[in-house]
C-alpha cells in the first residue's frame, strides 16, 4: 500500500507539471516579446526537467519488484508484478440523484444509501488487498458498472460524471465521460493484482508455484480478454501492443514457474533427464527473448522501465546457458553403455538439434568419446559465455543491480559452468574453433493463458428498486407515472394483463371502460397497485393486488413509454466486444396471426376472471423480451488518443 500511495502521490506531481507545462507552451504561442518567450523558454526547461525525474521515480516504483516477492524467498529469481493504475475518488451522488429524479421520476434522495454502497465499494477497489478478496472486490465492481451504465448512461446524454485514470507506465492522466474507460481500467487492474499474487506465491514449495503459475496465466487470460474487447483505449498502457507485451511477459513468467516446478524435486543427473531438461531451459529463454524482442520495439521501449528489458535480456541469457549446461553433462557424464538403449538414445539426441554439430550423426556422436567431449566442451563454452553476458546486462542497471539474489544465482551457475569446463579441459588442447549449435527449445507443459471466472461475478443490482433493466433503462424514455382510478363493472376491469418476467403490461384495453376514460393506455405498464410498489411483480403477484377491488376501486399508478422508434446507440470505438445485438424494449404489440382476437376492442374476459368457464384462453400473459444488459454499447463517442505534451490541455482530458 505506502508503493501505491507513493504511485498516486507522483501521479499527482506529475500532472501539476503537466499544467504549467501546457500553460507555458500556450503563453510561448500566443506572445510576441522577446523578452517573455526567453523566461517561458526558461521555464519550460525546468518544467521538462522535474517532469523527467518525476518519471524517473514513477519507473523506479514500477521497478521496486522486490517488495511484492515472497518474504520466505532466498533462493528464486525475482519475478516482474504490474503496478496497478491509480485513479481519483469520485462522487456519484449529485449526478445520479438528479437522473432518478429526472429520469425515473423517483426521489433520489431515497437512494442515498445504494449510492453510499457504490461510491464505497469503488474506493475500495483503489487499493485492493493482494489476495483473493483483492480480486472479488474488483471483480464485483466490473459486475456493476454495466448494470450502472444501464441505467444511468444514455448515448443522448451526459451524465457530467468524469472518470479519470493515470497510466500505469508515465503516470499521464486519461479523463472521460466514457464509462468505457472505468471498464478497461478496473480489467486492467484486475490483471495486475494477478501478477502481484503471483510474485508473492512462495516458489520454494509445488503448491506455491502452481499457485503461481495459475496467477500468471489468469493475468495473461485477462490482459488478452482486454486487448480483445477494448481496442481503441486512450491510456497507452492499455493498447494493443503494450498488451501484447505483457501478456507475453505474464506466460514467460509462468513457463519460468513451470521450469521451477519440474526442477524442485531434484534433476537427476541421468542422459535422457537432462536432455529434457535442457530443451525446458531451452524454451524460458526464447520466452523471454520474445518478451525482450517485444519491448525493444517502438514505442514501447520508450515506455517500458529500462529494468524490465533488463531482466528480460538476463534471463534469456541465463537459460539458454543453463540449457547447455544441461546437454553438455549429458554428453560428458553418460558415456553409451552396453545395457543402453542405443536407439532411444539417438534418437533424443537427433532431437536437441535442428542441425548436428558439424554435420556428424547422432550415432557417432554417442559411440566416441572424444566427439562427445568436444561437443560438451563446446555447449559449456557458450554456457559460460551466456553467464557472463547476463552478469555483464545485469551490472548496467541500477535498479538491477539492488537485487542480490539474482546476481547470486546468475555468479553460482557461471562457476558451476567454468568449473566443468575446466574438469574437461586438457593442457595440450590450445584451440577448438567449434561453436555448439543452439538447442531446440520445447515443453511438455506449455504455460497458455487462462480466462478466470473472476470476471464474470453475479451481483444485486444496487438500483434494482427502479425496476427490471428490460424496460427502465436509461436509454428508454417514458411519461411521468400518472394515477388511474380502476373499478369493477360486472366483475371486469375492462383489459388484460400479460408481464412474466416482469413488469406487468395493459392489453386489451376495452377504449369504453371506466380506466380508458380516466387515462389507461394500451401497452402502459404498471408500476404501483395502491401503495404496493410492482414494478417488479409478475401477472399473479399483481393478480393477488387487484382481485380484492371493492366498489369504490383501487388507484394504480401506470407510464407510458415513448419514442418507440429511438435508435439504437451506434457502435463504439471503444468498446467492441463479440456480443450479441440487443435491442431497445418497445410497447409489446401482439402477434396478428398468433392472437387474431388481441387487438378486438369487445367485452373479453378480463384477468380477475380466468376461474370462470367458458373464458377466453388467449388471455394468457406473454413473456417480455429480457434485454441483455451487460452487452449494451450505450456510448458512441470516439475516444481520443493517447495525450502527448503538445495536446495535453485538450478538451477530451480536461
Amino acid at each position: 500500500f505506502s508503493l501505491q500511495n507513493e504511485r498516486a502521490s507522483l501521479n499527482q506531481q506529475i500532472i501539476r507539471q503537466m499544467r504549467m507545462r501546457a500553460g507555458a507552451e500556450n503563453l510561448l504561442r500566443a506572445t510576441s516579446n522577446n523578452k517573455v518567450c526567453d523566461m517561458v523558454v526558461l521555464e519550460l526547461s525546468y518544467i521538462n526537467s522535474n517532469l523527467q525525474l518525476l518519471m524517473e521515480q514513477l519507473e523506479g516504483l514500477n521497478s521496486s519488484v522486490e517488495v511484492y516477492q515472497n518474504i520466505q524467498e532466498t533462493s528464486s529469481i525475482p519475478l516482474i508484478p504490474l503496478g496497478l493504475k491509480e485513479t481519483k475518488e469520485m462522487d456519484f451522488s449529485v449526478s445520479f440523484k438528479d437522473f432518478i429524479l429526472e429520469h425515473y421520476s423517483e426521489d433520489g434522495s431515497s437512494f442515498e444509501e445504494e449510492i453510499a454502497d457504490l461510491m464505497d465499494l469503488r474506493q475500495a477497489c483503489r487499493t485492493p488487498s493482494r489476495n483473493d478478496a483483492g480480486i472479488e472486490t474488483l471483480a464485483k465492481y466490473f459486475s456493476h458498472i454495466p448494470l450502472l451504465e444501464s441505467r444511468f448512461f444514455s448515448a443522448t446524454r451526459q451524465m457530467g460524471i468524469f472518470f479519470t485514470w493515470y497510466d500505469s507506465f508515465t503516470g499521464v492522466p486519461v479523463c472521460q465521460q466514457n464509462v468505457s474507460l472505468e471498464k478497461a481500467s478496473i480489467l486492467f487492474n484486475i490483471g495486475a493484482l494477478y501478477t502481484q499474487i503471483g510474485t508473492r506465491c512462495n516458489r520454494q514449495t509445488g503448491s506455491g508455484l502452481q499457485d503461481a503459475i495459475t496467477a500468471f496465466q489468469k493475468a495473461a487470460g485477462v490482459l488478452h480478454h482486454l486487448k480483445e474487447t477494448f481496442t481503441h483505449t486512450p491510456s497507452y498502457d492499455m493498447s494493443p501492443s503494450m498488451l501484447s507485451m505483457l501478456i507475453k511477459m505474464m506466460l514467460a513468467q509462468a513457463q519460468e514457474c513451470l521450469f521451477e516446478k519440474i526442477a524442485l524435486s531434484g534433476i537427476r543427473n541421468e542422459f535422457f533427464s537432462l536432455l529434457k531438461m535442457a530443451h525446458e531451459a531451452a524454451k524460458v529463454g526464447d520466452t523471454y527473448d520474445q518478451v525482450h524482442q517485444s519491448m525493444s520495439q517502438t514505442p514501447i521501449k520508450d515506455n517500458v522501465p529500462f529494468f524490465w528489458s533488463t531482466v528480460a535480456q538476463v534471463k534469456t541469457h541465463h537459460y539458454r546457458s543453463l540449457a547447455h549446461y544441461f546437454l553438455a553433462t549429458a554428453l560428458l557424464d553418460h558415456q553409451l553403455r552396453p545395457s543402453d538403449d542405443e536407439d532411444q538414445q539417438e534418437k533424443a539426441l537427433s532431437q536437441a538439434y535442428d542441425a548436428m554439430p558439424d554435420g556428424r550423426s547422432p550415432l557417432d556422436i554417442l559411440r566416441k568419446r572424444e566427439e562427445r567431449r568436444r561437443i560438451g566442451k563446446a555447449h559449456l563454452r557458450r554456457a559460460v559465455i551466456g553467464h557472463e553476458e547476463g552478469l555483464r546486462i545485469h551490472s548496467l542497471c541500477r535498479h538491477l543491480r539492488k537485487l542480490d539474489v539474482l546476481q547470486a544465482i546468475l555468479q553460482a551457475s557461471h562457476n558451476r559452468s567454468l568449473a566443468k569446463f575446466n574438469d574437461n579441459d586438457r593442457e595440450d588442447e590450445f584451440t577448438d574453433y567449434m561453436e555448439a549449435p543452439d538447442i531446440v527449445s520445447k515443453t511438455e507443459h506449455k504455460a497458455e493463458m487462462e480466462t478466470p471466472m473472476a470476471t464474470k461475478v453475479k451481483v444485486t443490482d444496487f438500483f434494482r428498486r427502479l425496476g427490471p433493466l428490460s424496460v427502465f433503462s436509461a436509454k428508454q424514455r417514458w411519461t411521468a407515472p400518472r394515477t388511474v382510478r380502476l373499478r369493477l363493472e360486472d366483475r371486469d376491469l375492462g383489459f388484460t394483463l400479460r408481464g412474466d418476467p416482469a413488469p406487468v403490461q395493459v392489453t386489451s384495453l376495452d377504449p369504453l371502460c371506466p380506466a380508458a376514460v380516466d387515462g389507461l393506455k394500451e401497452g402502459d405498464y404498471i408500476v404501483a397497485v395502491g401503495d404496493a410498489d410492482c414494478k417488479w411483480m409478475v401477472v399473479s403477484e399483481v393478480m393477488r393486488l387487484l382481485k380484492d377491488v371493492n366498489e369504490d376501486g383501487i388507484d394504480i399508478r401506470v407510464v407510458s413509454l415513448m419514442d418507440s422508434g429511438l435508435p439504437m446507440p451506434t457502435k463504439s470505438a471503444t468498446y467492441c466486444g463479440g456480443i450479441s445485438k440487443t435491442y431497445s424494449m418497445i410497447c409489446l404489440a401482439f402477434d396478428d396471426d398468433k392472437s387474431p382476437k388481441g387487438r378486438k376492442v369487445t367485452k373479453k374476459g378480463s384477468f380477475l376472471s380466468w376461474g370462470v368457464k367458458n373464458h377466453l384462453k388467449s388471455s394468457s400473459t406473454l413473456s417480455l423480451p429480457t434485454a441483455d444488459y451487460s452487452g449494451t454499447l450505450p456510448w458512441n463517442k470516439p475516444c481520443p488518443t493517447f495525450p502527448s505534451s503538445s495536446s495535453y490541455n485538450d478538451s477530451a482530458l480536461y
